[in-house]
């Protein structure tokens, strides 16, 4: 097992990956500032301060991490912003090839390939499964990468220190299942998830999603979504036939094991408004403006 007070050494492959993690601690500053200011649009003088770097680093730091100046990421940030993702919502899921298959909006969905573990495999508890786990750094801070023999199985998030309990959460999801340490096997899942230039759909990554038939079924539609773009709880419950359902869809978009691959982080309020993340709504603010520069680029 790994000693709570020791993070494994980084793999060379992931050594930008360790540069983004330091570069995410000032982001999250930077939208703690944004979050609590983001109607008087403060200047990025202002932002830089409240993150404990220059402007020119702010700028340089917003530029390398998400593509965007701060300026172009305080705007995606906003509630005007989030409206915007949310425009024609009903009809997004509807219109899968509207950016074309080749567009940065479709990346994320056409990277991934899934299969779902039988319900007896969940009942169980995942009694016979081995899950391997290892953690390393990423985009949005320390990632929890989980996985089986048969592909990326959780992907949970955590600030630096506070790992231990993010291990602690998914391990309930399987209480029978076999779980070990193992980051060399799940370094180039990491990788592979947080490094756009993987992102091939001729080689696609493999995600086994574990859960009830209902979960599944609400994970594989969050799959849809395109990047850039956004649904609220009740249009998802709609496009899987259950439009009355929408408190138990936000059930299963919470318990969703494999965020950001399977973009939970894409589903809000009614009125755009960003409301309920496991890991954090200022780790979710972070993921749609890293989307928005992605697609922008």
């Amino acid at each position: 097992m790994l000693s709570p007070d020791r993070m494994p050494d980084v793999p060379t492959s992931l050594a930008p990956l360790s540069s983004a993690a330091a570069d995410y601690d000032v982001v999250r500053r930077a939208i703690a500032h944004i979050k609590g200011n983001w109607r008087t649009q403060p200047e990025v003088e202002e932002i830089a301060e409240a993150s404990g770097v220059t402007p020119t680093e702010l700028h340089h730091l917003f530029r390398r991490w998400a593509g965007l100046t701060p300026k172009a990421f305080l705007q995606a940030l906003t509630l005007d912003s989030a409206r915007q993702l949310l425009r024609n919502s009903a009809s997004v899921l509807d219109a899968t090839y509207e950016v074309g298959l080749s567009g940065p909006g479709r990346l994320h969905d056409l990277f991934v390939t899934h299969e779902a573990m039988s319900p007896g495999e969940w009942k169980s508890g995942g009694d016979g499964l081995t899950v391997y786990y290892g953690f390393h750094p990423s985009l949005f801070g320390t990632a929890l990468v989980m996985a089986t023999d048969r592909g990326l199985c959780g992907l949970a998030f955590a600030d630096l220190g506070k790992e231990r309990p993010a291990l602690v959460d998914m391990r309930r999801r399987w209480p029978r299942a076999k779980i070990v340490e193992d980051s060399a096997r799940t370094a180039p899942l990491a990788a592979r998830i947080f490094d756009r230039k993987l992102w091939r759909a001729d080689r696609p990554l493999r995600v086994v999603l574990i859960g009830t038939d209902f979960e599944v079924r609400v994970w594989e539609t969050l799959m849809r979504i395109p990047m850039g773009r956004a649904i609220t709880y009740s249009d998802l419950a709609g496009t899987i036939g259950k439009p009355s359902a929408a408190r138990a869809v936000g059930a299963a978009v919470g318990k969703n094991p494999i965020s950001f691959v399977v973009p939970c982080h894409r589903v809000v309020g009614k009125s755009g408004e960003l409301t309920g993340y496991h890991w954090g709504l200022t780790r979710k603010r972070a993921m749609l403006g890293w989307e928005a520069g992605a697609v922008a680029t």
